[in-house]
Order: C-alpha cells, then sequence, then structure tokens
C-alpha cells in the first residue's frame, strides 16, 4: 500500500479546516498540508450558503446569546465574547483582503443591518433591558432601540408593511452587521492554498480509519487510511498533525482515533429547513438580518429570523430555521449515525441527556411535521401579509450538538463550540454548532496554541499571528482604545462602514 506523508492533514473541506490551512501556511510557508473531503467540492455540507446560519455571528441581534435568569437578570457575557471572537476573523479577512489572499470582499461579506425585533410589553421590556446592558460595553456602544412606529418603519419597511400603529413592538439596530457567505469564503481560502505547491486537494475521498504510529525512532505520527469514492483505491497518508474539521462528521473520527480526551463525547442531531422567498418584489424590500425570540423549548440555533444573505452575489431571503428530529450526522449522512455514535465511555452521557431532554425532542418532532400553513403563520409574525405562493421549504445543513459527561444528570447537552485535542498535540477536533463558522479563526487559533505551543515560543509564531490578527493575545473586551483602533480598520478594508 503507498504510504504519503504529510506535516498537517485537514479533515474537511469547510470552513474550519479552510481558515487553520491558510492560518498555518501564513505562519510557515513550508509546511506541507494536505486536505481531504468526502463530497466532491469544497463548502458544500455546514458550510455552504443556505447550510449554514450565515448571519455573521456578533452577538448583535442573536436574543439567546444574552439569556434571562429566573429573577428577570439579563446575563451578557456570552454576547461580549462572541462579538469579539467575530471581531477576530473581520481582522484576519482584513489581512488576507490586503495582502491578495482573498479577492475584493463584496466576494464574501456584505454589510447587513442587525436587527432584534419583538412584540409584546413582557418582550420589549426584556430588549430595552439588554440594550441598555450592552450599549454601556464598547462592543456595541453604536447599538440604537426603539419602540417608536416611524423609527421601526425605517429600519425594517417590509416588517412593518400595514402594522397598526397601536401594536407593542420594539427593536434593536446595529448598522455595521453583515452577512457573511461561508461557502464563498471557503472556496476562496481554498483557492488560496491550492495556488501554494505544498498543498493537496484530494475530494471525493473518505477516511476509513486513523491510527496513531510509535515506532522505533520515536514517530510520534498518525497514519490514515483514505478511500478515493471514484477509483475505489485505498492509500495511506501519514500525518505529523491531523485536524477533524469534518461538522457533524467529526464525531465519528473523533471515536476512531481513541484519544483519552474523546472519552465520553457524544453528539445529538439536529436537521433545519427554510423558507425561502421566490419574489423578487418581496426580497427586494428587506434588507437586514431580523432575529426574534425562541419557542419555549426550541433550541438555541432554531431562533427565528427573517435573512437577507448574498450567495454567490445575489441577493435572497429566507426564514426559518424550522428545528426538525434526525438521525444523520450530516446531510449527506447515514441515518445509522447517532445509532453508530454510542459507545461504552459515552453510553452514560447519552441516557443522560436522553432521559433529561424529552421536551426538547418532542419539540423537534413537532417541528419537523408541521404543515406549510403552520410556517407560514410563524413566518406572519414577522410579515403578516406573507403570501403562501411565495415561499418554499427548502433543507438547510445538519448539525450535532456536543454530548457531555455530567456527574449531576449523567450527561448534559452544551449548544457551543468546542476544540478536543490531543494532549501530545498530534491531533484536534472541532466539535458543535453555533456560533461556529463565525468564530472560525479564534477557534482555529486556539487549535495552533494548543497543538503547535513549541512553534509559537521558538519560530515566532506568536509575532506571526499579531500581523495577521492585530488584536492577538490582547482582549478586545477590556481594551477599548484596541477595540476602536482595529475595528475602524476592518470597517473600512471589508467596506461594512
Amino acid at each position: 500500500m503507498k504510504i504519503l506523508e504529510t506535516d498537517v492533514l485537514l479533515v474537511g473541506g469547510g470552513i474550519m479546516s479552510a481558515t487553520l490551512g491558510v492560518l498555518l501556511h501564513q505562519l510557515n510557508p513550508n509546511l506541507s498540508i494536505t486536505m481531504v473531503e468526502q463530497l466532491a467540492d469544497v463548502a458544500l455540507e455546514s458550510s455552504d450558503a443556505l447550510n449554514n446560519a450565515g448571519t455573521g455571528h456578533a452577538g448583535y441581534c442573536e436574543l439567546n446569546y444574552t439569556p434571562q435568569d429566573a429573577d428577570g437578570s439579563i446575563q451578557i457575557q456570552r454576547a461580549l465574547e462572541i462579538n469579539a471572537a467575530f471581531e477576530v476573523s473581520l481582522q484576519f479577512w482584513s489581512h488576507l483582503v490586503e495582502t491578495g489572499a482573498l479577492p475584493s470582499p463584496k466576494n464574501f461579506i456584505n454589510k447587513t443591518p442587525h436587527l432584534s425585533f419583538v412584540w409584546g410589553e413582557k418582550n420589549s421590556a426584556f430588549l430595552k433591558q439588554r440594550h441598555a446592558l450592552l450599549k454601556q460595553h464598547p462592543l456595541f456602544e453604536h447599538m440604537q432601540f426603539s419602540e417608536d412606529f416611524s423609527q421601526l418603519q425605517q429600519w425594517m419597511p417590509l416588517i412593518m408593511a400595514n402594522r397598526k400603529a397601536n401594536e407593542h413592538l420594539a427593536a434593536t439596530y446595529v448598522e455595521h452587521g453583515s452577512d457573511v457567505d461561508f461557502g464563498a469564503l471557503t472556496r476562496h481560502l481554498v483557492a488560496y492554498l491550492k495556488k501554494q505547491a505544498n498543498f493537496h486537494l484530494h475530494t471525493n475521498t473518505q477516511v476509513k480509519n486513523l491510527n496513531k504510529v510509535k515506532d522505533r525512532v520515536k514517530d510520534n505520527t498518525w497514519h490514515v487510511k483514505l478511500h478515493d469514492l471514484n477509483t475505489k483505491h485505498t492509500h495511506t497518508v501519514k500525518a505529523k498533525f491531523v485536524f477533524l474539521g469534518a461538522g457533524g462528521g467529526a464525531l465519528p473520527l473523533l471515536q476512531k482515533a481513541e484519544i483519552d480526551e474523546s472519552k465520553g463525547y457524544g453528539g445529538f442531531p439536529v436537521s433545519g429547513q427554510w423558507l425561502i422567498c421566490h419574489n423578487p418584489a418581496v426580497i427586494t424590500q428587506h434588507y437586514a438580518k431580523v432575529y426574534g425570540k425562541a419557542a419555549l423549548g426550541a433550541p438555541p440555533m432554531s431562533v427565528p429570523h427573517l435573512d437577507t444573505r448574498v450567495i454567490n452575489g445575489k441577493r435572497a431571503l429566507l426564514f426559518g430555521p424550522f428545528a426538525g428530529f434526525t438521525t444523520k450526522f450530516l446531510k449527506a449522512g447515514s441515518k445509522f449515525d447517532l445509532a453508530k455514535s454510542v459507545k461504552a465511555n459515552n453510553l452514560k452521557a447519552m441516557l443522560g441527556v436522553g432521559r433529561h431532554n424529552l421536551a426538547l425532542t418532542k419539540y423537534l418532532m413537532k417541528e419537523a411535521t408541521q404543515t406549510h400553513e403552520q410556517r407560514m403563520n410563524a413566518l406572519r409574525d414577522f410579515l403578516p401579509d406573507a403570501v403562501n405562493s411565495d415561499w418554499t421549504l427548502e433543507n438547510a445543513g445538519q448539525r450535532v450538538q456536543i454530548i457531555k459527561q455530567c456527574n449531576q444528570k449523567w450527561g448534559k447537552l452544551e449548544f457551543g463550540t468546542e476544540i478536543v485535542a490531543a494532549k501530545d498535540g498530534t491531533l484536534a477536533a472541532l466539535l458543535g454548532a453555533s456560533p461556529g463558522a463565525s468564530v472560525s479563526v479564534k477557534a482555529m487559533i486556539d487549535v495552533i496554541e494548543r497543538c503547535f505551543s513549541a512553534q509559537l515560543n521558538s519560530e515566532n509564531w506568536a509575532e506571526k499571528l499579531k500581523v495577521l490578527v492585530p488584536s492577538y493575545q490582547q482582549s478586545l473586551i477590556d481594551d477599548a482604545t484596541l477595540l476602536k483602533t482595529v475595528r475602524t480598520k476592518t470597517l473600512s478594508t471589508l467596506q461594512l462602514n
């Protein structure tokens, strides 16, 4: 069997692998990097524009990032952290645009206002309190709040059309929000990598197995068995470092790696669907991302929003996502994915999550069996005049939420993004979903810090990272002057101001 060698093996052709590949190449152009993707092209699963939330998650409009406690207090720390993390992504993309590694920003990011929209006195009071707390922080100082009917008409004319002036409505507004086509961004990043002599991309290629090899010369590498789905040939790649960035497919591969750090992890898959508008007259009347409050019992990724997208340069209007129950870990996965993921070391955690989340499971199954009229009625909370024939239902991507061991409940379900890395730094995997793609740069810098610590110290990688991301090793949450400097530059470079 033919054995190839590579310094870095990236499994999965999505935004995470592409980001890590470009970061590592920028830090050391001599690294040999190999990317494998089991589909026919990159960015066809979670990074695809219709499969991904696409918001440019910045905490501006996503109300689930500022939960309200039973005593009425609102927690804003997560919104601050996500906003600061998104600023890291903007800095890196700005650097790549300035140096020509990425094309004009209009090819992947566009200025799109971010709004939170609620109705009813209780929800309006919550939004007003949330705004007051967030606006005190420099990260959110430009956020506006209004209950004024005429102001809301200016911010979101389509949503306000034909509404009565006595309705109790409220919204917050951030003008410099953005829409990110992560599918396009991923393809541009990979196109840049493909121009490098020591980068190799293998599509239609499936990882069958991966094993740690420790030979007589203390060669601490991974042997990864790859299967070409076109030729049916199998070969092995010998990699010094492996990154599992395969979305929902990362968990099964992490389990095959059998590193100690993977024990106890499980996955809870959730599917999604969008209502997509096909009436140009409606699409052109709305240019914003408008988020509402999630229904009671809904998972965080199901926060309803009326969402302007620019997909491959063309305006689109989506509403949703509607959650659904699934046993697949990938859109192109198998209905047996969930069953195959149950192992002796995560069985207790999986059972615990199943027992304590019966309401969530029932909610997902109810969502999956909704009629078109029921989904349209949910849309009419945003657009009272919505016409059934203007909208059709299309499938979104798969999300696999993290299940972890927990002493109190055996296991707990987490809605977030988490890196699992081997203690020797030779393998890392990214698990979870939202905020996902929007914080891809910070997440991949975390991978580098955990798995390439020697290079950070001995090869001046830390200094190079400060060129790629000027705020590296500093806090945008705590340093208002630094925030103003980097935000002014990124908004200008990416044409978001």
